[in-house]
């Protein structure tokens, strides 16, 4: 496996747990994950034995004995769980620096700390509903999906958040299609995957159960997945979903596509709480993100479990290194 260039860490909101567990990822990975954090020094923890660099290259050695900061000067302080409007627009161009890294091929991967979108709005007018759209705007991609993606599971939602009287109105064979088509591109170009198996779970209990329980399957869905598979991709379903993330079943696919959100984050927080990570498919550089807020009720006390972050960091090297 070739070595990854170094990775890019947005700083997210200053005030949350993103400069805490940032610190804590670099002690537990050191040189053998090479990132650069991309923020104000003035917000990390104290004593925090920070190198000052000016490009990424200078990361991987750097990291051996000190946190790697690309500095960026924010306008307000970061009192440890109060966000500060005035930071808004320092957190907004450590995302835009992390995304102009990567695509110059200076970084490996960009991953992002957790944001407060309202302080973005208070403070910058932020127009997107959060990261991952906004990071589509950046790569110029109108359509992208979210994974998260840990050892034991990957699931994708097919829609996200809206309430779940909507997901009928919503979920289009438009809509479902394309999403797993992006997650089948997104296996095999970042994950390195040459046939993806992709799990199509059913909208309604037991798939619908013949009509008994819903129409949607036998209406659109079974021929839409009858259609892709047609057409050479490895996808299989509807799936009723109370039965497909057992052990059993996971070995039969690579990922499953669910159909609302907690269809496909129930299953992968109740498999694997710590270390699921969020991965944005469809987009043209590699990006990873902790499955975790701001946590600003825990903020600089120390609590903050940087697991989720290590693993994050950690998938962004392999896929980066992925042929």
């Amino acid at each position: 496996m070739s070595q990854p260039g170094p990775i890019a860490l947005s700083c997210g909101e200053p005030a949350g747990i993103g400069p805490e567990i940032a610190v804590k990822a670099w002690e537990a990975l050191r040189s053998s994950c090479p990132f650069f954090w991309i923020g104000d020094p003035r917000h990390l923890p104290e004593g925090t034995p920070v190198k000052e660099i000016t490009a990424p290259s200078a990361a991987a050695t750097a990291c051996a004995d000190s946190f790697p900061v690309l500095p960026i000067a924010f306008a307000g302080s970061a009192a440890r769980g109060t966000a500060d409007p005035a930071n808004a627009a320092g957190v907004i161009r450590s995302i835009e620096t992390a995304v102009q890294l990567v695509q110059t091929g200076e970084a490996a991967a960009v991953c992002t700390a957790p944001i407060h979108k309202k302080a973005l709005i208070d403070g910058a007018g932020f127009s997107y509903p959060g990261h991952t759209e906004f990071l589509a705007a950046l790569a110029g991609r109108s359509r992208v999906v979210m994974m998260l993606a840990s050892d034991r599971l990957r699931v994708v939602p097919a829609t996200i958040h809206i309430a779940l009287s909507e997901v009928p109105k919503v979920l289009t064979p438009a809509l479902l299609q394309e999403t797993i088509e992006i997650t089948a591109a997104g296996l095999r170009g970042q994950f390195g995957i040459a046939a993806p198996r992709i799990a199509v779970a059913g909208l309604n209990p037991h798939a619908g159960e013949g009509g008994a329980m819903g129409h949607e399957e036998l209406d659109w869905i079974n021929a839409l997945i009858r259609q892709m598979q047609s057409e050479g991709l490895d996808v299989t379903g509807p799936h009723p979903a109370d039965t497909l993330f057992h052990a059993a079943a996971r070995v039969r696919y690579d990922a499953v596509v669910c159909m609302y959100h907690d269809q496909a984050l129930i299953p992968i927080k109740t498999l694997d709480f710590d270390r699921g990570v969020n991965v944005t498919l469809g987009l043209p550089f590699i990006r990873t993100s902790p499955d975790h807020g701001t946590a600003f009720d825990i903020a600089g006390t120390g609590q903050a479990n940087p697991t989720s972050l290590i693993e994050a960091l950690k998938l962004a090297q392999r896929m980066a290194a992925s042929p």
